[in-house]
Formats: C-alpha cells, sequence, structure tokens
C-alpha cells in the first residue's frame, strides 16, 4: 500500500508539471471542449475530421500540438484519479477512511475544475483553484503516507509555530503566483528588484485581486490592465522576500538539531533554488524549462513544509510493533 501512494503522489507531482507546461505554452483551451477534444476521443481523430472540427469551433483551428498538450494532461489527470478512488477503496475500513475519503473528494473536484477551467475559458479563479487542489492532493497524499510510518521522531512543539507560519506564507506565495500565472502577468515587470518605473504610483490592489472578474467571452491571454498585472507581478515579487526569510529561519532553526539537520538543509536549498529560478524567469522572461522548474519546485516545497509541520507535531503509533506498517 505505502509504494501505491508513493507511486500516486508520484503521478500527482507529474500531473503538477504537465499542467504547468500546458498553461504556460497557451495550450490550455488546445482543446475547447471537455472531456473530449473537437468532439473526438483524441486530437489525431480531430486532425483525421478536420473540416468537421472546424465546422464545430469555427473560431479555434485546430493546433495539434496544443491539442495533444491539454488532452495529455486530461489523460494523465485521469489515471490519477483512478488511483486515489484505489486508495480510497483500501482505506475505507481503516482508521485513514476520512483521509481516503478527503483524498475522493478533492479528486472528484479537481476533476470539476478541470471541466470548468474549459468551459469557462481560462477564468482566472477556476484557474488558480486548479492549482491549489492539485497541490493539495499531492500534500494529502504525502501525509497519508506519513501516517503510516511508525519511524516517527519525538515531536517538536518548540517549532510548530515557526514552522506554521513558514507553511502559511508558502500557501499564499503559491496563489500569489497562479494568480500571477492565470493572469498572464508573469513578464510584466522585467527588471529587478521589484518592477521598471514608477511602478508604486500605479499599484492597483482593487482590480488586481478581484477574484470574480467582469465577464468575458475568453480570458485567454489576460483581460487585466498594465496596473492591475503590475500590481500582482509586485505583490507576488515581495511576498516571496517574507515566504524565503520565514522558510530560512525555519531551516536554520531545523539544521541546529542533529535529528532534524536533513530535513531543514532540504528546506534551505529548496528555497534557495525557487529564488534563483524566480530570478531567472525574469533575467530571462520565462523560459518554458524554467517556469516549469519553478512550478514543480512550488509544489515540493509545499510537500517539505506540510511534512515538516507534520512531523514536529505528531509521534510514531504507540501500538505498532517496530517495523510493522500501520494499517491501510
Amino acid at each position: 500500500m505505502n509504494r501505491l501512494i508513493l507511486a500516486t503522489a508520484a503521478l500527482a507531482f507529474t500531473v503538477i508539471l504537465v499542467g504547468a507546461f500546458t498553461r504556460l505554452t497557451d495550450a490550455g483551451l488546445g482543446c475547447p471542449d471537455w472531456p473530449g477534444c473537437y468532439g473526438f476521443l483524441t486530437p489525431t481523430a480531430a486532425q483525421a475530421n478536420a473540416d468537421l472540427a472546424l465546422s464545430r469551433y469555427p473560431d479555434r483551428p485546430l493546433e495539434v500540438a496544443k491539442a495533444w498538450a491539454e488532452m495529455g494532461h486530461r489523460y494523465v489527470a485521469s489515471l490519477l484519479g483512478l488511483l486515489i478512488l484505489v486508495i480510497a477503496v483500501k482505506c475505507w475500513r481503516t482508521p485513514q477512511r476520512g483521509h481516503g475519503l478527503a483524498l475522493a473528494a478533492l479528486v472528484l473536484f479537481q476533476g470539476a475544475l478541470g471541466m470548468w477551467t474549459v468551459t469557462l475559458n481560462l477564468m482566472p479563479a477556476v484557474v488558480m483553484g486548479h492549482l491549489l487542489g492539485g497541490l493539495t492532493l499531492l500534500c494529502l497524499l504525502i501525509l497519508l503516507w506519513l501516517r503510516r510510518r511508525p519511524h516517527l521522531p519525538a515531536a517538536l512543539p518548540a517549532l510548530a509555530m515557526p514552522a506554521a507560519l513558514a507553511l502559511v506564507a508558502l500557501v499564499v506565495q503559491i496563489a500569489l503566483g497562479g494568480w500571477t500565472s492565470a493572469n498572464y502577468a508573469a513578464v510584466v515587470c522585467t527588471t529587478l528588484p521589484v518592477c521598471e518605473g514608477s511602478w508604486w504610483q500605479n499599484l492597483d490592489f482593487i482590480s488586481a485581486f478581484r477574484l470574480i472578474q467582469p465577464r468575458a467571452d475568453s480570458y485567454e491571454f489576460g483581460t487585466l490592465d498594465y496596473s492591475a498585472r503590475m500590481t500582482i507581478h509586485v505583490t507576488h515579487r515581495l511576498w516571496a522576500v517574507v515566504t524565503a526569510v520565514l522558510l530560512l529561519y525555519l531551516a536554520w532553526q531545523l539544521m541546529r538539531r542533529p535529528l532534524w539537520r536533513p530535513l531543514g538543509l532540504a528546506i534551505a536549498l529548496m528555497t534557495l533554488l525557487q529564488v534563483g529560478l524566480g530570478l531567472a524567469n525574469v533575467l530571462f522572461q520565462l523560459p518554458l524549462a524554467v517556469a516549469v522548474a519553478h512550478n514543480g519546485g512550488g509544489a515540493l516545497l509545499a510537500m517539505l513544509l506540510v511534512s515538516t509541520n507534520y512531523l514536529l507535531r505528531a509521534r510514531a503509533p504507540s501500538s505498532s510493533p517496530v517495523g510493522e506498517e500501520v494499517p491501510c
């Protein structure tokens, strides 16, 4: 069972990367319908019936590469959903039943968000929610795996508060990153350290962070003006500093304790890597490989912080013999 959970977590991480690739290559509407592609099961079938596909969606001519990116994401996400449902069934008669039910409910909601992403034409609130849902699934899978481990270090309540603050800051930062991407604000500011010109004179927080934006035929490539997008970008950058400070402080505190040093080192290295990838995105104008890696780094940091918060508070089940797995 542990292997199944880890394999499913690895697949969830892959889905996040594939989703980032799909979004960053502007392939989110590569197939303008759902769950098929121009009314067919595969882009190949749509290409073979190009005239019919075009008649169904005359405003969106078929682009095969983008269609495959979108459908590939759907195929992999569907496999993830099936594996999560298997895990939920296996956990039904165990103490982890609630955890399994939460996973099943969330993956079904993720499927709905995936549908709405297409049917609502990349509405930013839906796109960001879909990203956060995928990260939550990944973290829930890691938590389930940890709950089944009998060998846990002694809890460390002294660091519980710094760890919680770091996690909250990271969640906010990831949400800001998703909002930046969903509103196509990633390349609005092209200079360091904050933004070009008198950026502080153009801040518009009301328009920038309105979750329900004015209705549009499509939100592809964004509908906000420059001031709103610049505000989103600047907020993401400034909050990144706060998040990095909190993460590095937590990492330093963990590294002072021999038993927790590897975890602290991992957090520190991933934080510095994320900062470097963020800077590279600005300096080199969002290269695809760097931008996808930045998404993956955020997911890895989320896993590390969720695991850290759990381990700082948790103790191994007293009734589990050494070497025996917790049933699920």
